[in-house]
């Protein structure tokens, strides 16, 4: 029998989720990554598994895959996970509205629930009573390693499929079923190119005709809580509502929307929506900012940084608040408001790409349609 064959271009999460559902159906796959480990967007993030943040249908459904494929693949991998949920925190009449009606719009579609004041604080320590309203509850949500999975999937690949990994090997060009990388040429029935951010090298001329930008946020994290604390489900604000498409099934965003326009424009002007997730060393990772264009200022601004602290401590605290890192990330984004590219460039060469802010999310269930799952 003959042995179907598959290059992937690029060893990020789409990547690597290409890599696993060619290997679920007996392709013998090789990944060429040109960095020595992947070191972008993928790695740069919450390690959110993010549900709740998916508008209902094909994209929530898509995105519950991805969640269980992870939870098989961090069993299997002896990944650390945590279904933790998330909590999105009401200080407001109006941010308790939305989100009553986004519960509502819900009920017999997700696992939502809207809490009061006592019962958000019973499920997590680490909010801030002030004040506080209630909370939107959903059981969705769960936290990996983003960092420690993308450095150890292609072990597991290569363990349960044979996947054969080439790092540290630039693609420079592609011609029919071959590519040329790293002065080799390898062939194969099938060629994905998921390369994420850096779409200038292969194809500039589909992507730049494509409604391609780039996105870059700010991020921090900080130190291992104490005494092992941890904080329980994810912790978003109520800006957080205006920045996901499954909101918009709430009647009264706009109004939300005007009023965060005109009290806080600065996050507006920033893009900032503020969440905190906690890996399993105790840190926490918080953010984020984001700025669109193809071409974006190195240097992070301490200034957007703050602003983003200043709104984490209106509706968290925690035991210790000290910096461990600050960095950003690159993604890239449709501007057409599409969440995914797939497109066949060749009949041997398809591109996988355009996943926003959420391949954590979606990249595994993404993988298995692309392939006809």
């Amino acid at each position: 029998m003959h042995e179907k064959s598959a290059i992937v271009i690029g060893a990020g999460i789409v990547g690597l989720a290409m890599a696993r559902s060619l290997g679920e159906r007996g392709y013998k796959v090789t990944v060429i990554e040109r960095n020595e480990r992947a070191v972008s967007a993928s790695i740069r993030n919450f390690g959110m598994i993010w549900p709740v943040g998916q508008p209902n249908g094909k994209l929530y459904e898509r995105a519950l895959k991805s969640k269980s494929t992870w939870q098989q693949v961090c069993k299997e991998a002896k990944l650390w996970s945590d279904e933790v949920g998330s909590l999105h925190l009401a200080y407001t009449d109006l941010e308790q509205q939305v989100m009553e009606e986004i519960v509502s719009a819900n009920k017999s579609i997700r696992p939502v629930a809207m809490l009061t004041a006592e019962e958000a604080i019973a499920k997590s320590p680490a909010v801030n009573a002030a004040n506080l309203k209630g909370a939107l509850w959903s059981s969705d949500e769960m936290i990996v390693e983003s960092r420690v999975a993308i450095q150890q999937l292609p072990a597991y690949l290569s363990e349960k499929y044979k996947t054969i990994f080439h790092f540290n090997t630039a693609v420079t060009a592609i011609d029919g079923d071959k590519v040329l990388a790293g002065g080799k040429e390898l062939q194969a029935e099938e060629i994905f190119v998921c390369n994420g951010a850096e779409f200038e090298t292969l194809y500039p001329e589909v992507f730049a005709a494509n409604h391609f930008t780039k996105c870059k946020l700010q991020m921090m994290r900080l130190v291992s809580q104490p005494e092992n604390w941890r904080i329980g489900p994810s912790l978003c604000g109520g800006l957080s509502m205006i920045h996901y498409k499954a909101f918009e099934v709430a009647d009264s965003l706009p109004q939300l929307r005007v009023h965060y326009e005109s009290t806080m424009p600065d996050y507006i002007k920033w893009g900032i929506h503020v969440m905190v997730s906690q890996n399993g060393e105790g840190e926490l990772t918080i953010g984020d900012s984001h700025e669109y264009g193809l071409v974006h200022d190195p240097f992070d601004r301490q200034y957007v940084n703050k602003l983003i602290i200043d709104y984490l401590e209106t509706f968290a605290q925690f035991k210790d608040w000290s910096l461990a890192q600050s960095w950003n990330g690159i993604y890239p984004k449709r501007t057409n408001g599409e969440v995914d590219f797939i497109y066949k460039v060749s009949p041997h060469v398809t591109i996988v790409n355009g996943l926003g802010g959420a391949g954590m999310t979606l990249s595994f269930g993404l993988a298995e349609e692309v392939l006809g799952g």
